[in-house]
């Protein structure tokens, strides 16, 4: 008998699937070749410090740390009791008496096809204590029942998965070291609770870093001058490249004159038309980044939601780095691009360097649909846009239609001061963008020849230096993809050599398998707001940042960046596990020894009896205490907490409820379910309320929004944000 251990029960049915019927029993199912069984993704953990202490307090105490076991210890996933989960325990007791029935002589590894897969079901073969069986490992690229058939025909020993499982593992021990070393070390040395990890803290640092550089940024006035004036017909804007100190207004004016004393002539009208080329095929963070700037979708919503049409077999794997496909899945391309024809799609197969790359694939190709298409009312409304993005860009890229357009540019020369160079582009035949997205504005130049002369009158303008923008879901990921790179060169898709380069030697802060669950982390932790596009840091988030700086704990993006490189020897078999865990030790144990000589409080430092207002009760004075705000009336009720869901109260804005009754409106405020929101604070009767900002009328859009089960806040803003695009039909109806 064979036993495959799939990672999850979906992937367990959609395996079944893929070979035939099956007789359920409890826990796995079974033919007269197969047995299948699953884990629930992780069914093991690393053990707490404790396990390696031996202490039986729950209480967090300097004594053991740092802590750097000789050997990792695992155990079943623990509940939020710290006791074993019950169904975990069930279902590893089924796993491990598969393992060892004497009839079954194969075990193939069905994890999902990355190195986190790899070592979930590692860890329950290995835990098992199953000896001396075949081990094999099932690759999926995608759940089709014809993947799935093909693949059980060419599956490879697991030998030959080594160096991933050994990737997944130091990565395993390395954030363990970072993550529970160092949250216990800082919150004991702050007295509050900072999640300290490898990659959650670089992340949250760079959204502070940026919004202090925009707190700080003291805007510029200066001038430059321009010209706005008809000529046949059409205004012709003319605005120079020259600018002037807003000390020197009289010199721009002087410039005007000059300017407008020479003639304005066209020496040059260019007319060139081409072919203009569709985007790259999707990999996660460029999808989650349209998704976000599109409908304002947080990256763990669209991670779940591909993660599921994946699992339901309607796209290949999403956790990918790549935008391009591996040469070997031509024939895979060529089914898809029949199906879409026979729904009438305009596409054909093409073979391009811009389409297939195997240098460019360092585990697996661009999210791309299967043959298996569905029908819009099979899907949510979220999941049909995450889907029909990922369709109509695989449409506009093998579509057979081209796209012309005429670019046209225009000198305009003024005198002998300045050469004035005016573009447009002129869309000819619409071809690809009838179905994807084109970013590109057509711009209507005026209607000038060669030798014309342009009107002109020239004038100083007022300028301004604007502040740096705050990091959006886009440029989030791509400053995560390489954050040594410019920001305006992470956003030019013209050469993406740099960006493979990056992600090949590690210089990557996460992976596309966890960052966006760290983001969300960092979010649920109070550290950094998502508003629509936008993320900013909050209180919380600064206290992380500058309390990790007080004690010398870096934890920036260049030891993130120096830990990934390791990782990726590991994976290359350059470098061993027990190597790549010492350069953590290291780095931590320097931590250790310079935070020892650091003897001032860490704790957050409160301006405690500092008058803050009036008391609404008793007419008292309320002022800050140790744990928040009171008044100083013995006989008076008056207490309030400094932090309310997970946010902290300033002091100002206490002032302000004491004096106006309300705050301005407020974000970063986190419910139960976790969902983050905005609200007016008030002060009612000596205690907090809400009073929320009014909400626009519920379209039918919305109502559908609010049956969908399990969407987030987030995904629903998206969804109302979606409802009101304008929508290209038969891209959006691919069946």
């Amino acid at each position: 008998m064979i036993l495959i251990i799939a990672e999850k029960p979906s992937l367990g049915r959609n395996i079944a699937a893929g070979i035939g019927s099956f007789t359920r029993r409890d826990g796995y199912l079974e033919n007269s070749e197969y047995i299948i069984t699953w884990a629930f993704g992780h069914l093991f953990s690393l053990a707490d410090i404790e396990a390696y202490t031996g202490s039986a307090t729950r209480k967090w105490t300097m004594q053991g740390l740092p802590c750097f076991p000789s050997e990792f210890k695992f155990e079943l996933r623990r509940d939020k009791s710290k006791n074993v989960d019950s169904g975990v325990e069930k279902q590893f007791k089924i796993i491990k008496s598969l393992c060892l029935r004497e009839d079954v002589t194969t075990i193939v590894n069905a994890g999902d096809a990355d190195r986190e897969g790899e070592i979930i079901v590692r860890l329950c073969i290995i835990n098992s204590g199953c000896r001396g069986k075949e081990f094999k490992r099932l690759w999926l690229p995608d759940q089709t029942p014809e993947t799935v058939a093909a693949a059980l025909k060419s599956m490879k020993s697991e030998l030959e998965y080594e160096n991933l499982a050994n990737e997944g593992f130091a990565r395993t021990y390395i954030d363990w070291l970072y993550g529970v070393n160092l949250t216990r070390y800082a919150s004991i040395r702050t007295g509050e609770f900072l999640r300290v990890g490898r990659i959650i803290v670089p992340i949250v640092r760079a959204i502070y870093e940026r919004d202090k550089e925009i707190a700080n940024f003291v805007p510029t006035k200066y001038y430059t001058i321009g010209s706005f004036e008809e000529t046949n017909g059409a205004v012709v804007e003319l605005v120079s490249e020259k600018k002037f100190a807003q000390s020197e207004y009289n010199l721009a004016e002087e410039t005007s004159a000059l300017y407008n004393a020479a003639d304005a002539v066209v020496t040059k009208v260019k007319k060139k038309k081409e072919k203009l080329f569709p985007g790259k095929l999707y990999s996660l963070s460029k999808l989650q980044s349209f998704l976000g700037k599109k409908y304002k979708m947080s990256m763990a919503d669209s991670l779940a939601i591909l993660q599921k049409l994946y699992e339901q077999g309607y796209v290949s794997y999403p956790r990918t780095n790549s935008e391009y496909l591996a040469t070997a899945e031509q024939g895979k391309i060529k089914t898809i691009i029949e199906k879409c024809k026979s729904l009438g799609y305009p596409v054909e197969f093409k073979f391009s360097k811009t389409i297939f790359d195997d240098s460019k694939i360092e585990a697996h190709s661009a999210i791309t649909p299967t043959y298996k298409i569905p029908k819009k009312s099979d899907l949510s409304e979220t999941e049909y846009l995450v889907y029909a993005a990922v369709f109509r860009r695989f449409v506009a890229v093998f579509c057979s239609e081209d796209c012309l357009v005429e670019r046209t540019e225009i000198h305009i020369k003024v005198g002998d001061y300045e050469t004035f160079v005016l573009k447009g582009v002129t869309m000819l035949e619409p071809g690809w963008t009838k179905y994807d997205d084109y970013s590109g504005k057509d711009k209507i130049l005026p209607p000038l020849s060669e030798g014309d002369l342009v009107n002109h009158i020239f004038k100083p303008i007022e300028k301004e230096t604007s502040p740096p923008k705050h990091y959006t879901i886009e440029t989030l990921n791509n400053y995560l993809k390489n954050p040594f790179r410019e920001e305006k060169a992470a956003a030019d898709d013209a050469d993406d050599s740099e960006e493979y380069k990056a992600i090949f030697q590690g210089l990557e802060l996460g992976t596309e398998a966890t960052r966006s669950g760290i983001i969300d982390n960092a979010r649920n932790s109070g550290y950094i707001l998502l508003k629509g596009n936008v993320y900013t840091i909050l209180p919380d988030g600064e206290f992380l940042v500058e309390s990790l700086d007080r004690m010398n704990i870096k934890m920036d993006k260049y030891t993130t960046s120096e830990m990934g490189r390791a990782l990726k020897k590991v994976s290359r078999g350059e470098m061993t596990v027990s190597e790549s865990v010492a350069l953590a030790e290291c780095e931590i144990a320097e931590i250790f020894k310079g935070g020892r000589a650091i003897t001032e409080s860490l704790r957050k430092k409160r301006d405690v009896g500092k008058k803050l207002g009036t008391c609404p009760l008793c007419g008292g004075t309320v002022v800050v205490t140790d744990r928040g705000f009171a008044c100083t009336e013995p006989s008076c009720t008056l207490r309030l907490f400094s932090k309310i869901c997970m946010r902290e109260i300033s002091d100002s804005e206490l002032t302000a409820m004491l004096e106006k009754g309300k705050t301005e409106l407020l974000d970063g405020f986190r419910g139960q379910s976790g969902a983050v929101f905005s609200a007016y604070l008030k002060l009612e009767d000596g205690k907090y309320s809400f009073e929320f900002p009014e909400k626009k009328s519920a379209t039918s859009t919305d109502k559908k929004k609010k049956s969908t089960s399990g969407e987030k806040k987030s995904g629903q803003s998206a969804r109302k944000k979606a409802s009101g695009a304008k929508k290209k039909e038969q891209a959006e109806n691919p069946q």
